[in-house]
């Protein structure tokens, strides 16, 4: 959380500025322009009530002219009636404009973290990244909608005002308006204390949805309670709110002193006005009574928006720190892009050769490389297991071959086609990943498994989940395909999850194939069935198995053992196993 002003100055200075906020805008600007109108409409209508009333009072009841009382007292019920019709009109309009603008900025800010390399995700908590997109971007609501509007209805209500006081009389419309230079510098200094407080606060939330999400989760709670840590979170997420509610408290009173000053001098105005009003009556070009009365009629059409429009420029000034907090999301950089001119292969000329070419990779600049100078050639529709101790990089190459990640340097080919110039499409298409930890929607099964092919039929899905070995358990269950997994899939057991993934990918029938301990949570004998599927599947087909348990890839083609992220020893089993390197080791160990 940044508590440091001049760091979040820093920050709100690099990635806020009033051309970006208005961007945001652009594409509305002819509806927008349509609101304008019908806010300077509606302000101009609204002033006609004053001179009509100076009228009647001027000239109507001390002639005692009945036809034209009523006249002018319809005339002012006219307006009072268009001016509220126009009003209303103008805030449905610019009710929409405004979801549209941030219907627009979330799906924007959902796409580009779409397009972020795993670096990001893993180094975020979940928590942080849900507070801007839902937390941040709803607190911007109020001024794409209310405050949009407020904007608009009163500046325009003060320029329109602010003319008929001139017209009305110019001397006491400039007593009037000596009062704004003060109003606006006490509100842009309350603006600025408050401005900091907000980005502080809106932090502080992300924690306290951090904490609910890692806490509240199925996980979290068996965790919490098997440690009997249960009170001591509540602790933890007590000692947030009450940092939180102690900011809200800060964010909304900051400056209220100075505040008041503004409301009291707004309230004093009509008064201020009387006494000018009876002095200039002392002098040779005395204000009428009428006069005085429309001068009051239109402070109080004048104070009313121009107290709003101080008040916006308040909480305008404080949205800028969620803006802060959503541009610095949309200004992260995005590590791993699509080339101007992809690469696309069929997927009927798809083969399935992998080959990589003096890779190098470490996870943060200074680091020593996960993976070094790994160079191998995977012949299309041959199996190569990759195995190695733990913090050898079989996992990193695994993230390296998915395109997780970028290499450093070196190069890793599909079908002779660098990873970096296919397009993404292509690369979806031909490989097909299924992790140690594999993660399902909170849907149905049915759902989960299409998620891979939204086209395929029942039999497709079915077939697949049988190669799987999973068919016959979710066909017992009693809505079958169209059962809940559960948050994280948890109402499936770790191996039936992981099942459930390999039928997923096994569907969208991808010419290679990662298997990331993809048989870590089986036991013996359903690991030996979906083994045994697996060799049927895997005929024309390139496999690539990353494991630690050594006895699912004995029948690879290819053994590669790697060792501090080196490529140390290649082979068959056979032959590694009598070379006492680090893979006998390895099986002595097992």
């Amino acid at each position: 959380m940044t508590d440091d002003p001049d760091a979040y100055g820093e920050l709100a200075a690099r990635h806020v500025s009033m051309r970006r906020v208005l961007q945001l805008f652009v594409p509305y600007r002819a509806r927008i322009a349509g609101v304008l109108a019908l806010m300077v409409l509606a302000s101009a209508i609204g002033l006609a009530g004053p001179f009509l009333l100076r009228a009647i009072i001027d000239v109507a009841l001390p002639k005692q002219d009945l036809s034209l009382l009523v006249w002018l007292a319809g005339g002012m019920i006219a307006a009072a009636l268009a001016s509220a019709g126009i009003g209303a009109l103008q805030i449905v309009l610019s009710t929409r404009i405004g979801q549209a603008i941030l219907h627009d900025l979330r799906v924007r800010l959902y796409a580009h973290l779409q397009m972020l390399s795993l670096r990001f995700f893993t180094g975020t908590r979940s928590g942080e990244v849900q507070s801007r997109i839902a937390g941040d971007i709803a607190g911007l609501q109020s001024l794409m909608t209310e405050t949009a509007n407020e904007l608009g209805r009163s500046l325009s209500a003060v320029a329109m005002t602010a003319v008929a006081i001139l017209i009305l009389d110019w001397r006491l419309a400039l007593f009037v308006l000596l009062i704004v230079p003060v109003t606006v510098l006490i509100s842009a200094k309350v603006a600025r204390l408050r401005e900091a407080l907000t980005y502080q606060q809106q932090a502080r939330a992300a924690d306290m949805s951090a904490a609910v999400e890692e806490t509240l989760s199925a996980p979290g709670i068996i965790l919490a309670r098997t440690m009997g840590r249960s009170t001591f979170l509540t602790q933890h997420f007590a000692r947030i709110s009450g940092d939180l509610a102690q900011l809200e408290v800060r964010s909304h009173t900051a400056g209220e002193w100075q505040w008041s000053l503004i409301g009291f001098a707004l309230a004093t105005l009509p008064a201020l006005t009387l006494l000018a009003g009876g002095l200039l009556m002392q002098t040779g070009n005395p204000a009428t009574i009428g006069t005085l009365v429309a001068m009051i009629a239109l402070q109080e059409q004048l104070l009313w928006p121009f107290e709003q429009l101080l008040e916006v420029g308040r909480d305008t000034r404080k949205t800028r720190a969620l803006f802060a907090r959503v541009f610095e999301y949309l200004d992260k950089p995005v590590e791993i892009t699509e080339c101007a001119a992809p690469v696309t292969i069929p997927r009927a000329e798809m083969r399935g050769e992998v080959k990589l070419d003096h890779v190098r990779f470490a996870y943060a600049e200074g680091q020593d490389p996960a993976v070094q100078d790994v160079s191998l050639t995977i012949p299309a529709g041959s199996h190569v297991a990759i195995v190695g101790p733990t913090g050898s990089g079989k996992t990193t190459l695994g993230y390296l071959l998915a395109r997780l990640y970028d290499v450093d340097s070196g190069a890793i080919r599909f079908d002779g086609v660098d990873l970096r110039d296919l397009s993404f499409d292509t690369l979806s298409q031909m490989l097909g990943v299924v992790s140690q930890e594999p993660y399902l929607l909170n849907a149905s099964v049915a759902e989960n498994l299409r998620f891979a092919r939204p086209d395929a039929t029942e039999a497709e899905m079915i077939a697949a989940a049988k190669v799987a070995q999973i068919h016959d358990h979710v066909a017992a269950l009693p809505d079958g395909y169209d059962t809940l997994v559960g948050e994280g899939g948890f109402r499936f057991s770790g191996g039936e999850k992981q099942r459930l993934a390999l039928a997923r990918t096994i569907l969208r029938d991808p010419p290679i194939l990662l298997l990331d301990e993809a048989t870590s949570a089986l036991d013996t004998r359903t690991e030996r069935a979906m083994s045994q599927a697996l060799e049927g599947l895997s005929k024309g087909r390139t496999t690539i198995t990353i494991a630690h348990r050594l006895s699912t890839i004995r029948g690879a083609d290819l053994i590669v053992v790697m060792q501090h992220g080196r490529v140390v020893e290649t082979g068959t089993h056979a032959a590694l196993a009598a070379n006492g390197g680090v893979y006998a080791e390895l099986l002595a160990g097992a």
